[in-house]
């Protein structure tokens, strides 16, 4: 395995659980909706976070590795993709003259929705995700259409790509399994006493109801 594959997933673990401390159960707001990032995470299942672990300490971690896994499919895609890089970094020209709520957030909020989920019969004025869909890039902005062979060429390329995100994600799996025993130490520490503090206070004000 690449060591240099090693390094940056134990970096990323260490960073993950320097921030593990600062997790509080009352500051992050549940979700209906499942991560598609966290959900089913082979990442997950191989450090042992894959149930009974709030999604926000799972995705704290999650979202870090899958920045690797991106890191070495962008760097396989600029050095052997050359039409899958064009139209990437037309892509990103585009975002980048638009309104992005999502840009900058911190790896613990990476990938998550901007928006709250609605409440029925209470609509919002207006949501960052919408305000975001406005800026729309005009028609001269498009890029002049594929020819037959580029979009095949381009097939070709995407698929590459997968195959290497693939792989590089079997990579970091088996650099992360190592640090198995010191994340679930931190969670043991960290994150389950806290777990059973909430349930020792619903337990209580269960067991105690209110007076009328």
């Amino acid at each position: 395995m690449d060591r240099s594959l090693e390094t940056r997933v134990s970096q990323a673990v260490d960073a993950w659980l320097k921030w593990l401390p600062r997790w509080q159960p009352s500051t992050h707001r549940g979700r209906t909706r499942l991560c598609r990032r966290c959900f089913g995470s082979p990442v997950m299942a191989a450090v042992g976070l894959d149930h009974d672990v709030p999604h926000a300490v799972q995705h704290g971690l999650s979202t870090r590795i899958k920045a690797i896994v991106d890191d070495v499919v962008d760097e396989y895609t600029a050095r052997n993709l050359p039409l899958l890089q064009r139209e990437l970094d037309a892509a990103e020209e585009r975002k980048a003259r638009s309104y992005r709520p999502d840009r900058g957030l911190e790896p613990e909020y990476d990938g998550l929705p901007v928006d709250p989920d609605p409440v029925p019969g209470e609509p919002y004025l207006f949501t960052l995700a919408g305000l975001a869909g406005e800026d729309e890039p005009a028609a001269a902005d498009q890029p002049a259409p594929l020819t037959e062979e580029e979009k095949q060429a381009l097939r070709t390329e995407i698929r590459l790509a997968d195959e290497c995100a693939i792989h590089a994600g079997k990579l970091v799996c088996l650099a992360i399994e190592p640090h198995r025993e010191r994340i679930l130490e931190a969670v043991a520490l960290y994150v389950e006493p806290q777990i059973e503090a909430l349930l020792a206070d619903l337990t209580l004000e269960l067991d105690s109801p209110p007076s009328w």
